[in-house]
């Protein structure tokens, strides 16, 4: 019996670790070497605001109201039209002499700002962007130097 049995084995798995590190190394003397990507040169700075302009968004709803009409010959003059419809308008209980009262659709607009279109110049040059926010007077910027790529 040899005395170091484990020998023959274990010098066939390092063998056949070492095939496919070999057979790596055999392919990358064929492959052009790979290029680094250049470092990007990254500062900030403060452009000067020229203009904001709110974007706005138009959002229309719809919903029923009660409309009641009063009869003809009950109509009085304006004022009390003015006074009775603010009372009606806060009063939840029908008007006493509505007698055609119907649910009619009405709708109503509302607008909100959603974004900012900032005009900015740095350096003598205009630009334009879109921000969810108002900047104010100057707006900070990211400015990122780069060489461009060989094609």
């Amino acid at each position: 019996m040899p005395v170091f049995p484990f020998v023959p084995t274990m010098s066939l798995a390092v063998a056949l670790l070492a095939t496919p590190a070999a057979q790596a190394q055999d392919q990358g003397k064929d492959q052009a070497p790979a290029r680094s990507a250049p470092v990007e040169n990254v500062r900030y700075d403060y452009a000067q605001v020229l203009a904001v302009r709110p974007v706005y968004e138009t959002i229309k709803t719809t919903q029923m109201e009660k409309v009641c009409e009063r009869p003809e010959s009950d109509k009085p003059n304006p004022l009390s039209r003015v006074v009775n419809a603010v009372r009606d308008r806060l009063s939840t209980a029908t008007p006493e002499q509505a007698t055609d009262c119907r649910m009619q659709p009405v709708t109503k607009e509302s607008r909100r700002v959603v974004a900012y279109d900032v005009d900015y110049m740095y350096r003598g040059n205009k630009f334009r962007t879109r921000m969810e926010n108002d900047p104010g007077y100057r707006l900070r910027i990211r400015i990122s130097i780069m060489p461009h790529p060989d094609d």
